[in-house]
């Protein structure tokens, strides 16, 4: 068989298991599209918005919950002719501060197609520097308010601002501060709880008129979510009776996400699926979910090394030393002291604590390492474990520091090898 033919023994339609995938109906969020459509209801009576606040872990239904109801919203206020809802989204990766917020909403705004702006077309995009914030939110408003009608400003992954939240205190006073004929909402979505209670105490009165919670999937309902989508994605009969309990079970132990568990089902039959272009069985099983969970965690490693320093490696080889003892989570302090030994057995001169510390942060940036938040007879302090396997680390790191057999009986030994 060719390479590129379009034989298919398992796999109906990919695309159904693919991320970007919209689901004619939300899976298992009705309490929480109930309480997000109240929160919404204001506007179709063409009343003030609500300003809301959306928070949950990644891959839990916010966006898409957001998308569902906005576009439910736009249908129905098209019935009255009293009611003119227009949607601004911007996605706020890569916007570190409210003055690129505000930019990036001035410019989406003005992109000459973009559906729902009456903008004049004289207003040009503006640069990311060189101007004064007061002016950039002075250019804001006056774009919003020639919008005019009912204007939703939806800020997905808010929380990358960080501390710099003067753009969520900003918008939703805007109309009652400056008298702006516009009926203004902000809708902030954040996948991270700390970001809400560090919210200055002016933002959290005004931009969290509504807060919902979208907790994590648990067992069950991660279930029923795979399998709706394997009715469409999959030919029949072509899963054993394990595989989509066990995909949910790594999802809702580690994060509770539908993305991670959709991930690991989509790499357990592309395993399949190779297999049996290659002349074997049809069917998806459970070994296959096993080695798709491998795969994805030594990938997850593999890219969080490259943003490593040879420092970094021993940092994260020092962990997996740990995690093979039975001593993880661990203290930073206890890390550290054990680093020096793998640094100088290495032929390296350790680095000082702070900078260790801070290969620990970005290792748990990457997926690579958990934080786990302890306390003691001292007060709170913070531990690393490792957020892969064990065996997917020391796999990853062999390529870089030769065979580490030692490691892995010292784990079969102690029965942390997973």
């Amino acid at each position: 068989m060719g390479r590129f033919t379009r034989e298919s023994f398992i796999i109906r339609d990919n695309d159904v298991l693919r991320d970007d995938y919209q689901p004619e109906t939300l899976e298992e969020r009705d309490a929480e599209l109930d309480e997000y459509a109240a929160a919404l209801r204001p506007v179709i009576q063409g009343w003030q918005p609500n300003n809301v606040f959306l928070y949950g872990v990644t891959g839990v239904g916010k966006t898409a919950a957001t998308h569902d109801l906005l576009k439910e919203l736009q249908e129905s206020a098209d019935q009255y002719d009293d009611v003119d809802v227009n949607i601004i989204e911007l996605n706020c990766t890569g916007c570190n501060t409210s003055y690129q917020v505000a930019v990036n909403l001035v410019n989406e705004i003005r992109e000459p197609n973009h559906p729902l702006t009456n903008v004049s077309s004289s207003r040009m995009p503006i640069s990311e520097t060189g101007y004064q914030q007061k002016r950039v939110f002075r250019e804001l408003y006056a774009d919003l308010e020639d919008i005019g009608g009912t204007v939703l400003v939806v800020l997905d992954e808010i929380d990358n601002i960080g501390s710099d939240d003067d753009i969520l205190y900003e918008l939703p006073r805007a109309r009652s501060q400056l008298d702006l004929d516009v009926k203004l909402g902000v809708i902030g979505i954040s996948n991270d709880f700390k970001f809400r209670d560090n919210l200055s105490p002016k933002v959290k009165d005004t931009l969290c008129e509504e807060e919902i919670l979208f907790p994590p999937y648990d067992a069950g309902e991660l279930q029923n979510i795979l399998r709706e989508r394997a009715e469409i994605a999959l030919y029949d009969d072509v899963l054993e009776d394990d595989v989509i309990p066990l995909c949910a079970a790594f999802s809702a132990r580690d994060s509770g996400s539908a993305r991670q568990a959709l991930r690991l089902l989509r790499k357990a039959v592309d395993i399949a699926e190779s297999e049996a272009r290659a002349g074997g069985d049809a069917f998806v099983t459970e070994e296959h979910v096993r080695e798709g969970e491998f795969q994805i965690q030594r990938q997850q490693v593999v890219e969080g090394m490259h943003s490593l320093t040879q420092h970094g490696q021993h940092v994260l080889l020092t962990v997996c030393q740990l995690a093979a003892r039975g001593e993880t989570p661990e203290r930073t302090k206890a890390i550290y002291r054990r680093y020096q030994k793998v640094a100088r057995k290495n032929g390296q001169e350790p680095l000082k604590r702070r900078r260790v510390h801070d290969h620990l942060s970005d290792l748990n940036l990457h997926g690579v390492l958990q934080l786990v938040d302890s306390s003691g007879g001292r007060g709170n302090y913070n531990e690393y474990d490792l957020d892969v396997s064990l065996s997917s680390a020391l796999d990853a790191l062999e390529s870089e520091f030769g065979n580490l057999e030692g490691i892995r009986e010292l784990a079969k030994k102690n029965g942390t090898l997973d």
